[in-house]
């Protein structure tokens, strides 16, 4: 059974809609012009308490009502309207490639014909989707806008608290972890010993230092363009009117946005998205860090390091029975190359800014969305579902640290680099003890050390902290 379809028009003509859609022409040729990807933007421009576009809608209506733009009867059908698409009532109406008109345009006017129809259901008489809905605004003003309010709120809700909780659970296994010695690796070679609660409390700091870098990106999203329209000159647009939408926004989701210091700065160029996003990509890089020594500390159980146990979650092999993986380290290392591959899409597009407008708007949104999500999402699994279970191994860690030749370094006071290095050398050739290595090259023998000295010098728990001077 074919679909019925209903006549709308536009200032092109007329267009066929699906008969039962609460949008109209323009979106009906938008989506008739883009069948690109099959992806539409991200539900954080439309949810509730992500509605960045039906937050404007209502806001800008409430703003011009009281600027006598429009009437109060047309200002209370456009807020109920918006306030549905704020609730998520209507979002199987949003059907635009995300690979549309760069301004995102089409997606302004997907947002004002659904509000359009839906007020003019409540008011009983039409409601413009120009006219009402979009009054005082352009798309050039009110897409950058959307996006801001939308990645400012997954940066607040989605993001940070599931920072803040990674690293909450690396720092309690670093004191959990606080007195275990292990091999130190530099190169993946063994090195001089550290303790596992150092190596934990150095991720926990890479988190930390992220959570600082994403809060102030934040500070220049929480600017806002509205009110520039067009170019940023504000034209068609009545006295304060920037001012008090913004607020009206910024009022109703409990956020501190404020208007751009200079409009077009804020509508020619998007410089905000394009730091926030490299914010990011710090992010996921600490990230990859953080689960691949995950990884090969966990490797094993008998064949790798096995310096600690990860949490068993699934089975790891369709044919290798009782086989184990680091599925939760490795997702985060595939969200990781998500995000960096976004950041490079966002700097292209941040790049494009030509004259008075950037218009590579909706990829934008799309990728910078995706990686705040994304990396949120994952941050709270591996803190719950992988950091929160592990358990360490003392006595590999010792027996690694102790086998380590690099523990020969404190031989270097008491008989010199170039003899330490030949304890060292025999030592690995020979597979013996660095104390061993010395006695046999008859180092104690010969009263260049004493075995007291060595005994001393060969503790691989004091050698995890600088001594004090005497």
């Amino acid at each position: 059974m074919s679909e019925e379809y209903r006549i709308e028009h536009d200032t092109m003509g007329e267009v066929r809609v699906p008969k039962d859609a609460l949008y109209a022409a323009q979106t009906q040729r938008a989506v008739e012009n883009f069948p690109i990807s099959g992806r539409t933007l991200s539900s954080h421009h439309i949810e509730i308490c992500m509605a960045a576009l039906g937050q404007i809608k209502r806001a800008a209506a409430i703003a011009n009502a009281e600027l006598g733009v429009i009437d109060s009867e047309t200002r209370d059908a456009i807020v109920k309207g918006a306030e549905e698409v704020i609730a998520g009532k209507h979002d199987d109406q949003f059907p635009i490639d995300i690979f549309q008109t760069g301004s995102g345009t089409s997606s302004n006017m997907n947002t004002n014909e659904v509000v359009a129809t839906l007020a003019t259901g409540f008011k009983g008489s039409k409601v413009h989707p120009n006219d009402h809905v979009n009054a005082s605004q352009s798309s050039n003003d009110v897409f950058p806008s959307s996006i801001h309010i939308a990645a400012y709120e997954a940066v607040e809700h989605a993001l940070l608290p599931k920072l803040d909780q990674l690293a909450n659970s690396l720092e309690k296994k670093a004191d959990e972890f606080a007195n275990i010695v292990k091999a130190g690796r530099t190169h993946l070679m063994d090195a001089t010993p550290i303790m596992l609660g150092q190596e934990f409390s150095g991720y926990a700091a890479q988190v930390r230092k992220g959570i600082d870098r994403v809060k102030d990106a934040e500070k220049n999203l929480a600017e806002l363009p509205l009110g520039g329209t067009a170019v940023g000159t504000g034209i068609n647009t009545p006295e304060g009117f920037s001012e008090r939408v913004i607020a009206l926004i910024a009022e109703n989701m409990d956020l501190p946005f404020r208007q751009a210091d200079n409009h077009f700065e804020a509508q020619a160029a998007q410089d905000s998205l394009v730091e926030m996003s490299g914010a990011l990509r710090v992010v996921a890089v600490s990230f990859v860090k953080i689960a691949n020594d995950l990884r090969w500390a966990s490797s094993g159980p008998r064949c790798g390091l096995g310096e600690i146990t990860l949490p068993d979650l699934q089975p790891g092999s369709s044919i290798m029975p009782g086989k184990i993986n680091p599925v939760l380290p490795e997702a985060t290392v595939q969200v990781a190359a998500q995000v960096i591959g976004n950041d490079q899409t966002i700097a292209f597009a941040g790049a494009q800014g030509n004259f008075d407008l950037l218009v590579m708007l909706p990829v934008m949104a799309v990728d910078l969305l995706e990686s705040i999500n994304c990396l949120g999402a994952v941050a709270g699994l591996l803190a719950e579902r992988c950091v929160d279970g592990i358990v360490a191994n003392p006595e590999r860690c010792l027996e690694l640290a102790e086998s380590s030749a690099s523990i020969v370094t404190p031989l270097n006071r008491y008989i010199g680099y170039e003899n330490a290095a030949k304890i060292a050398k025999h030592a690995v050739k020979e597979k013996m003890t660095v104390k061993e290595s010395a006695l046999d090259l008859g180092f104690v023998e010969r009263g260049e050390i004493s075995e007291e000295d060595l005994d001393k010098a060969l503790n691989v728990a004091d050698m995890t902290h600088p001594k004090a001077s005497k």
